[in-house]
């Protein structure tokens, strides 16, 4: 939609003053014991997630906000690090929207959960505040789409994003004697490349798919997912707002992953089933040419890059791309999946827009180019990916970042949690051979049936 003139801002409290150019940091301890009356109507707080003792969002939000302040003095800025593991952050920050004593102004979400949040209460929609502001229709629509919620509602600001494909390593493939660059448009030519490994003189295997329980939601999203949309059936249908059950690309993509064990396509049972596997491949399996194609996200160059742990120069010329191709080769030709985060304003906030304008400042151009710079992520705006500097970045980006135009968002509603569970189990039921991909299908339906009722399930017609 074309964006309506902006008014003119309303008058409003002064903003942000931080002190001595410092944010304050408050534990959640000391915000468990604030009271309604406690809270400072000129103070924005911004809750986000810490990972263990990273620093890059720190660094951005102190930057933005003292950049900030110099324009907008008079209120000041608490800075909420929530130092927690995903599940873990999900779970603490919902703890702090609930109540309007402990509630953030502005809360960094993940596209997984906002709908959830959603239905919980936590979060108000921003429409009024997105009509006003232009760059909204920079953000792609699959990535707008992921933070509308199902009553039609804007509920977050998109910033950041990752897709998917498949790596090769380019010594595996020559070895192999296949063509780099490789480019399969079906999957069956994936299978066959596969097995062009498996019969020549490398010793690495041929291709990894995230598959079962021991992987969570890679397994569901990275693996299952990136096949099941590539062959026309879908998790959940959007105009009956029913979980679709009985398809035959769910059985296809169960057959697929069964294919893979049944002609030592990939690496050892024990192997998928170790938790930690991801780092193995990481930091030995492709460094060491011991891995030929690897289906995964846009991010994991992020072990290879210099400072990293796992450095390893050579990556960018050893590494190709290819796009994951649908089933059959059907339009549109190619499939990814699509996660990211992005800025929101829980239904708690003090001052829904002092919260916004903030979030207008974290979003602005420059902003926005230095924080995909620094945190090695995709972006969801038009005019970053345009971005001299943030095409330059890493030699992928460009290659991930046009992915995003014909990218899927996974069904992230409350139950979609447990159904995710249910894939992870039906994939490693066909993985270990207890059951069929047919009979892991039919579970699959009971258990999402049991999770969301019959009244809301259909069968895919075949």
């Amino acid at each position: 939609m074309p964006a309506p003139m902006r008014p003119s801002p309303p008058g409003r409290r002064t903003f942000l003053r931080i002190a001595a150019g410092s944010a304050v940091v408050l534990p959640l301890a000391a915000l468990a014991g604030c009271t309604g009356a406690d809270r400072d109507p000129g103070t924005i707080r911004v809750a986000y997630q810490q990972f263990g003792s990273g620093t890059q969002m720190e660094t951005m939000l102190r930057r933005v906000s003292e950049s900030y302040t110099a324009q907008n003095p008079g209120v000041s800025i608490e800075l909420v690090p929530i130092v927690a593991a995903e599940n873990d952050y999900f779970t603490k920050n919902e703890l702090l929207m609930s109540s309007p004593r402990t509630s953030a102004d502005v809360v960094y979400e993940d596209s997984f959960i906002l709908l959830s949040d959603v239905g919980a209460g936590y979060l108000q929609s921003i429409d009024d505040q997105i009509a006003g502001w232009p760059l909204w229709d920079e953000i792609a629509p699959a990535s707008q789409e992921a933070f509308t919620g199902e009553d039609g509602h804007v509920y977050g600001i998109p910033v950041s994003t990752d897709t998917r494909a498949l790596w090769y390593h380019r010594d595996v493939f020559a070895e192999a004697g296949l063509p780099d660059p490789w480019e399969p448009a079906s999957w069956e030519e994936v299978l066959e490349a596969a097995r062009t490994i498996r019969d020549s003189a490398s010793e690495a295997a041929p291709l990894f798919v995230f598959s079962g329980k021991a992987q969570g939601e890679k397994a569901s999203m990275q693996g299952f997912e990136m096949l099941l949309y590539g062959t026309g059936s879908t998790l959940y249908d959007e105009e009956t707002r029913r979980w679709v059950l009985g398809s035959q690309g769910f059985e296809d993509s169960l057959a697929f992953l069964r294919t893979l064990f049944d002609e030592e396509l990939t690496l050892p049972l024990s192997q998928h089933l170790d938790p930690n596997i991801s780092e193995t491949i990481y930091s030995t399996l492709l460094p060491e040419g011991r891995l030929g194609i690897l289906l995964d996200g846009s991010w994991i160059s992020r072990s290879w890059a210099e400072g990293a742990a796992g450095a390893w120069p050579e990556w960018s010329e050893t590494m190709g791309l290819a796009k994951m191709p649908t089933q059959h080769g059907q339009d549109p030709g190619s499939v990814t999946l699509a996660g990211g985060w992005g800025w929101t304003i829980p239904q708690y906030a003090t001052d829904k827009e002092a919260a916004f304008d903030f979030i207008e400042a974290l979003c602005a151009p420059e902003n926005s180019v230095l924080r995909a710079i620094e945190d090695n992520h995709i972006t969801v705006r038009a005019d970053v990916a345009a971005d001299e500097r943030y095409l330059g970045y890493s030699p992928t980006v460009g290659f991930f970042t046009e992915l995003l135009e014909t990218a899927r968002y996974r069904p992230a509603l409350p139950a979609y949690p447990e159904v995710s569970a249910a894939i992870q189990e039906a994939m490693e039921v066909v993985m270990t051979g207890t059951a069929d991909p047919a009979q892991a299908l039919a579970a699959y339906g009971d258990q999402v049936t049991g999770i969301v009722g019959a009244e809301n399930v259909q069968e895919e017609e075949r």
